[in-house]
């Protein structure tokens, strides 16, 4: 059976290659520094007196794929695979070099919006909480006040919005985020394989 299981291993990465589509990560634009350990990456800007950086993990990022794609008549069914889109929830910090406060905005990307094109006014991600926490705490007090958008007025969300936006946080940063994470995805998949496929034969 191991036999086997190597054997099938060895050809899905073989696949798996074929269709990798960045050899290496692509870059997010505006000057955003990355840093990757495993998982999790996280991006960094440092602008006039702040540091930003956004961090997400592309661990359970992918959204269950909807089996009602029949493969059409003539069409091969490997032809049929979609392609698989990493949407992570992101966390962007922001840290004012003069104050001991971040403040922490998770966002995510909304499943029902991904891939629909059209509406130009509409985010590709949202602002689901807004908190602050101390500068240079690792672990976040749930004592601390969390804002969740949900019930909050909109042109407070707007503002929100905007304040992430003119920080490099709009669309395009997003757009290029699900890049980012459904090339590191891949990466982090094909390693996975590789490693699963010495732990098989490994007698």
């Amino acid at each position: 059976g191991d036999k086997a299981f190597a054997q099938f291993l060895t050809d899905e990465i073989k696949e798996e290659k074929k269709i990798q589509k960045h050899k290496s990560l692509p870059k997010v634009s505006g000057g955003w520094e990355l840093e990757v350990h495993g998982t999790e990456a996280k991006l960094v800007r440092k602008i006039a007196g702040e540091k930003i950086t956004v961090t997400f993990n592309i661990n359970n990022s992918i959204p269950p794929s909807v089996d009602d794609d029949e493969p059409q008549e003539g069409q091969k069914p490997d032809e049929q695979e979609p392609d698989l889109t990493s949407t992570p929830n992101f966390v962007v910090e922001v840290i004012k070099d003069d104050t001991k406060q971040t403040l922490v905005l998770d966002c995510h990307y909304p499943e029902d919006e991904v891939g629909h094109e059209g509406e130009e006014e509409s985010d590709i991600f949202t602002i689901r909480e807004v908190s602050f926490q101390p500068t240079g705490e690792s672990d976040w007090k749930d004592t601390n006040y969390t804002l969740n958008t949900d019930s909050l007025d909109w042109a407070l969300y707007d503002h929100l919005m905007d304040f992430l936006a003119d920080r490099g946080v709009d669309n395009t940063f997003a757009d290029e985020l699900i890049e980012l994470s459904t090339a590191l995805e891949h990466q982090e998949y094909i390693k996975f394989l590789e490693d699963l496929k010495s732990f098989v034969k490994c007698q």
